[in-house]
């Protein structure tokens, strides 16, 4: 049934049904665009008692020191007990009493199929990097095992291989894997370059999430 045509009251009463045990319409822990069109339909189709509803419902801290209003059609006696009458009787009170705990109760399930699922696994990159000596007479064996000295929490160094670029120059290319939220790359590389004596610079030749 479409809960957007509220041209009959058969579509409202059916909708109270529908949300008697329910906080949200999609039956979420929290308010989606389904809510926000059924909410749109209902405003468009009644747009002055929406006016008036959302108007009165931001008084609710103020609920009690309300002034008591005239009776439509009471009757002489029930007149006189104008000043005693609850306008937003305790059934509203006992209502939203029970949507507000079942609200809870959702966002407790909710929280509790979250945390059962366990943490999500660290997301991850393989990175390729090119490390270039200064010159062919830079001892690439000292380049290589001061590169690997450097430790950091959530790097892993793999392997590498020399790739002549010239006039018998190699340079290093390393593969290496980092856990994104743990490793910056621009550290990485600026940590390689302090070995002045033998990393020219370095360049990230490849880079893709495992």
């Amino acid at each position: 049934m479409s809960y957007t045509d509220f041209k009959t009251l058969e579509t409202i009463k059916s909708l109270n049904d529908f949300l008697k045990d329910k906080s949200y319409f999609d039956d979420g822990a929290e308010a989606t665009q389904a809510d926000v069109s059924v909410y749109k339909a209902f405003q468009q189709e009644y747009p002055h008692f929406a006016r008036w509803f959302n108007h009165i419902a931001s008084f609710t801290e103020e609920f009690d020191s309300l002034p008591a209003g005239k009776a439509p059609a009471a009757s002489a006696a029930a007149a006189e007990d104008d000043d005693d009458v609850d306008l937003f009787g305790s059934d509203d009170e006992e209502v939203d009493e029970e949507a507000e705990k079942l609200k809870q109760q959702r966002l407790a399930e909710y929280a509790a199929k979250k945390a059962a699922k366990g943490p999500k696994p660290a997301a991850k990159s393989i990175v390729t990097l090119d490390v270039k000596p200064w010159d062919d007479e830079t001892d690439l064996d000292e380049l290589l095992a001061n590169l690997k000295k450097i430790q950091m929490e959530g790097l892993t160094w793999g392997a590498h291989q020399w790739i002549p670029v010239g006039f018998g120059i190699k340079k290093l290319q390393i593969n290496l894997v980092i856990e994104d939220a743990l490793v910056s790359l621009d550290d990485l590389q600026a940590s390689v370059e302090e070995d002045e004596d033998h990393v020219q610079s370095t360049d990230v030749a490849a880079m893709q999430k495992l």
